[in-house]
């Protein structure tokens, strides 16, 4: 019986991982080489997530090699440049004429839903939810989409205590599994 408990208790407290991926059948992702990366969108209640987590993504795709990364300066002042009212939801328009200027083939956007600590009880843990959107850049059309939930409170946080792991570590986790989803 007691067995049964904990086999029931592991399976219900398992951290939160999450995949979901679309990639536009017609694109020749092989001749995008240089992005652009936008500021992301922050829906938590961290001010500093989504620069935070931008950091770490662009730092991600950089670490690669498969990819050029125009620098954030750059993006800042060709989205002042092409008039861009809402930088973290840009029209195709607007993708158009900022890649334009990047001369970049593809704009990258993302949002970051969850970040920092989730509690359960007595219990707590780190969780980060963030989403992320490839845009072509002769058309503004969405080409790749993926999002990526990691950390939250496991079997082994509920039942010995231990908050999880840090931040910085759940962060990178997801960017890592972001990355290998744009490159499967």
């Amino acid at each position: 019986m007691l067995l049964l408990l904990i086999t029931a208790l592991l399976g219900a407290c398992a951290p939160v991982v999450t995949r979901t991926v679309y990639r536009d059948p017609n694109m020749d992702f092989g001749a995008i080489q240089t992005v652009g990366v936008m500021p992301f969108q922050n829906l938590s209640r961290d001010s500093l997530a989504a620069e935070r987590v931008r950091d770490v993504f662009i730092n991600g795709l950089l670490s690669t090699g498969a990819l050029y990364v125009v620098p954030v300066g750059e993006v800042a002042r060709g989205v002042s440049r092409a008039e861009i009212q809402s930088p973290t939801a840009p029209s195709p328009e607007e993708v158009v004429k900022l890649s334009g200027l990047l001369k970049a083939q593809a704009i990258i956007t993302g949002a970051v839903q969850e970040y920092g600590e989730v509690r359960s009880g007595p219990t707590s843990a780190n969780l980060i939810s963030v989403s992320v959107q490839m845009l072509e850049a002769q058309t503004g059309k969405v080409i790749w989409t993926a999002s990526s939930t990691r950390g939250g409170i496991d079997a082994w946080d509920r039942l010995f205590g231990g908050g999880g792991r840090p931040m910085n570590d759940v962060t990178r986790a997801a960017v890592d599994d972001l990355i290998a989803k744009l490159f499967q």
